[in-house]
């Protein structure tokens, strides 16, 4: 298994970390814009081999070095304003960026699970899918999986239930029009009751990654290792269920747009895109997250053009 890294930041140089600890590889590439970043930390990875459990051939290359991997995780951005309140802020600049490198990525890989973790990420994923025009499975976003995995630590604690027993979800756009499927959230078999309380939760969730932002400047624990939990499903086949960024099969009426639904992932990628059955509340969300994607990215490829 050959893991590819592109965008050494703090997400990346994490995720990296994440990915090596846990031997989900048995060969790792970093790509950086500048080489020198890639190469420390591809260098003081191979420092901590001797205290894991396999053996991996980490190293720093350029875009031909990835050539052959079976996943590529893509982290590099624009860099980010110190004031920013929106992610769809990075779209055009992004949206140039990816031009530039996921073509040669692909031609060097075409078989490669491309895991988008750039934002915005839902504009991102499916301008991937345009430029490529890879098969819709192949190509995925991280999404709401952060979102999701918020909203449910928040839950466990006011529920005193373990997060990983809980069944709820956040779906939609990895932004402002993410919505909870409260109407589909369970405990054992039990729903999880739709009140202001578990709204508020959710609005607490939203924000979460922003309050780290102006906390400290950045996130990245939290979305790296989620990142990381989507490589981990691909690597080892585990067919887990997770709310990513895909493209839209006509759920709803809905297409031409990635957004995040349940899907399953394993080994060849998305394996499946589950359809959970929303009130007319989510539905009427899940709507609106498209038509402001698809505005965003209408927006974004003119102004980057």
């Amino acid at each position: 298994m050959k893991i590819s890294i592109i965008g050494i930041g703090r997400v990346g140089s994490t995720l990296a970390y994440i990915v090596a600890s846990r031997g989900l590889c048995n060969e790792l590439v970093l790509v950086n814009r500048r080489h020198e970043i890639a190469l420390g930390d591809a260098f003081d990875l191979m420092h901590s081999l001797p205290f894991l459990t396999r053996i991996i051939h980490i190293h720093a290359g350029d875009i031909q070095a990835t050539h052959g991997s079976d996943i590529i995780a893509i982290c590099a951005s624009v860099p980010m304003k110190g004031d920013m309140l929106d992610r769809n802020d990075l779209a055009s600049g992004n949206i140039k960026l990816f031009e530039s490198m996921i073509p040669s990525l692909v031609e060097h890989s075409p078989k490669a699970r491309i895991v988008i973790i750039s934002n915005p990420v839902d504009v991102l994923t499916y301008h991937t899918l345009k430029i490529t025009n890879l098969p819709a499975s192949q190509v995925m976003g991280t999404g709401t999986l952060i979102d999701s995995a918020r909203f449910r630590a928040l839950l466990s604690q006011e529920l005193s239930i373990h997060a990983d027993d809980l069944r709820a979800y956040i779906l939609g756009e990895h932004g402002s029009h993410q919505f909870p499927a409260l109407s589909r959230a369970f405990a054992g078999g039990e729903i999880i009751e739709d009140n202001e309380r578990r709204r508020q939760l959710f609005r607490d969730a939203v924000e979460a990654g922003f309050k780290v932002y102006r906390y400290k400047g950045y996130t990245n624990y939290a979305v790296a290792t989620a990142a990381a939990a989507v490589i981990e499903a691909i690597a080892f086949d585990t067919c887990r269920i997770m709310p990513l960024s895909v493209l839209i099969d006509g759920f709803l009426d809905v297409r031409d747009v990635c957004l995040s639904l349940p899907v399953v992932v394993g080994v060849h990628g998305i394996l499946r895109t589950l359809h959970p059955q929303l009130n007319d509340e989510e539905k009427d969300a899940f709507k609106s997250a498209a038509k402001k994607v698809q505005e965003v990215y209408r927006m974004s490829t003119s102004a980057s053009h």
